[in-house]
């Protein structure tokens, strides 16, 4: 197994909720920023969804044969790459750094078993780990019930075991508010060699809640995240087990 930055400890919990919105903001360059409280959705629990699957040039794409060199071969019907052969070498995890009213630091992620709490502080909760890009994903739930209490997430998502792997996969992150309609960020820039991805950032400004458009990769893990936005918080290396939360 690889490691990559993280911190030590933590504990494994459940929660599921939310529900889906019937349309959907799309937050690109040209269009960054959207504020909840004006959308009336800053009450709630926010549920934000990383989904990905492998591009679909990545998936069958060396498989051509040629017809004149080998004949029988080409009749034969296309091999297709399921989870096991394909997506199982690329691992995307979503997480969250946090800072809070009173100052207080930290991340929830799947590493070390971070997945925060939804009714007490940091109010951000994640509900598992997806290592295969399932149809459900990973997900993250913010109680903005509590919205003071935060002053700015964000959300990133990054590569386990050190396989650079964003130019091979299709990710969106989806935030579905308690009202209103979904935010979808699409992470389709071809990053090769990134191993992380600052997504988009939360943040209370002035007691409004505004999600701002980040899309910024890194080469690095969290530390880098860290540095990049000012966090300040320490960080070493990190493992998945057996026994991590699925």
């Amino acid at each position: 197994m690889g490691f990559f930055d993280g911190l030590l400890g933590g504990r494994a919990a459940d929660f599921d909720s939310g529900s889906a919105a019937t349309n959907s903001i799309e937050l690109i360059r040209r269009h960054q920023q959207v504020s909840l409280t004006k959308q009336d959705a800053a009450t709630g629990h926010l549920r934000i969804n990383l989904t990905w699957r492998m591009r679909s040039s990545d998936i069958g794409g060396e498989q051509r044969t040629s017809l004149f060199r080998h004949p029988f071969k080409a009749l034969r019907p296309p091999e297709v790459l399921g989870h096991g052969q394909s997506m199982v070498n690329v691992d995307l995890d979503l997480g969250c750094l946090y800072e809070l009213a009173d100052g207080t630091k930290g991340v929830v992620q799947p590493l070390g078993g971070y997945l925060g709490d939804v009714n007490a502080p940091p109010y951000v909760k994640l509900s598992g780990d997806d290592r295969f890009g399932s149809g459900s994903g990973e997900t993250i739930y913010v109680n903005l019930d509590h919205r003071d209490d935060i002053k700015r997430l964000l959300i990133f998502v990054y590569i386990y075991d050190q396989t650079p792997a964003f130019d091979r996969t299709h990710a969106i992150v989806t935030l579905y508010p308690s009202n209103g309609p979904r935010i979808e960020i699409g992470l389709d820039e071809r990053h090769p060699q990134a191993r992380s991805c600052a997504v988009v950032m939360i943040e209370n400004v002035k007691g409004e809640l505004v999600v701002r458009r980040e899309v910024k990769f890194v080469y690095g893990f969290q530390g880098e995240l860290d540095r990049l936005y000012g966090w300040g918080l320490q960080w070493g290396r990190g493992y998945k087990t057996k026994s991590a939360v699925e």
